[in-house]
């Protein structure tokens, strides 16, 4: 069995594959402060109610300080096994076609692996997270750059910080565009706004790629606020960097 780890800067998600069969899945609160322990302690927690025995692990991280005790805690509690963990000279097979390829985070490399991989290209990805990330993917499955925009928790959070009488309000879809309170103007604001400001961007991606795509992919926790109101939006793939890790540990471990 397979353990896939990818340590966000909101979230860490982790999942077990059996072959390219996802057998279970998580989904924590990434802590910069954690200790190697207290990430074995974690992990081994999580993967206790499995009994499964692992046969190795494949990881990345967009966090400096919760890689290094990533590292520590890979070392010290799963030492014998093959571990991949996705950085520069980690082989890929994705060619960067940026100005620095050391700028790409490693989840976006492996989001563009399993992208080509799953959809062909040229593709999209759109990662909602701690910052919306679109990713351009071409058709010989290269990494082209992309878009970079702040998140809808953060956007949200500034907003409620900034202005004395707003407030954070829960991320649901209202039930009008046209808010009659408060709270329902928030949340108009907030899925009607980010599903625009989705395909605006995509739409001007398509054209630069060529003026069609073969899938629009949305990822990441908060892809579900506002996807369903996204029309460039064609598939949903939640696990999507996690594939790519088991991708780049097959290629790395046959190599």
């Amino acid at each position: 069995m397979l353990l896939c780890i990818d340590i966000g800067n909101t979230n860490t998600v982790l999942a077990t594959f059996d072959g390219d069969k996802i057998v279970h899945s998580w989904r924590v609160k990434t802590d910069s402060r954690s200790t190697a322990d207290e990430l074995g302690l974690m992990f081994r927690g999580l993967l206790a109610n499995d009994s499964v025995e692992l046969t190795g692990v494949a990881a990345c991280s967009t966090v400096p300080a919760a890689l290094r005790s990533l590292r520590t805690m890979l070392t010290r509690y799963y030492g014998g096994m093959p571990t991949v963990i996705v950085e520069p000279g980690v082989k890929t097979g994705v060619q960067l076609a940026i100005d620095n390829p050391k700028e790409v985070g490693a989840d976006r490399v492996v989001n563009t692996l399993a992208a080509f991989t799953l959809f062909g290209g040229p593709a999209i990805v759109v990662d909602f997270g701690t910052s919306t990330n679109f990713d351009a993917v071409s058709s010989r499955g290269e990494f082209m750059g992309g878009v970079l925009a702040p998140g809808i928790e953060i956007s949200v959070d500034a907003l409620a910080a900034r202005a004395a009488a707003l407030r954070k309000v829960e991320l649901v879809k209202p039930p009008r565009v046209i808010g009659k309170n408060t709270v329902e103007c928030l949340q108009s604001g907030v899925i009607y706004g980010f599903a625009g400001q989705v395909d605006g961007v995509v739409d001007r991606m398509i054209e630069e790629l060529g003026g069609s795509v073969t899938a629009v992919i949305a990822t990441g926790g908060l892809a579900p606020v506002v996807m369903d109101e996204c029309r460039t939006i064609t598939h949903h793939e939640p696990m999507i960097t996690l594939i790519g890790l088991r991708l780049v540990f097959e290629r790395n471990l046959t190599a």
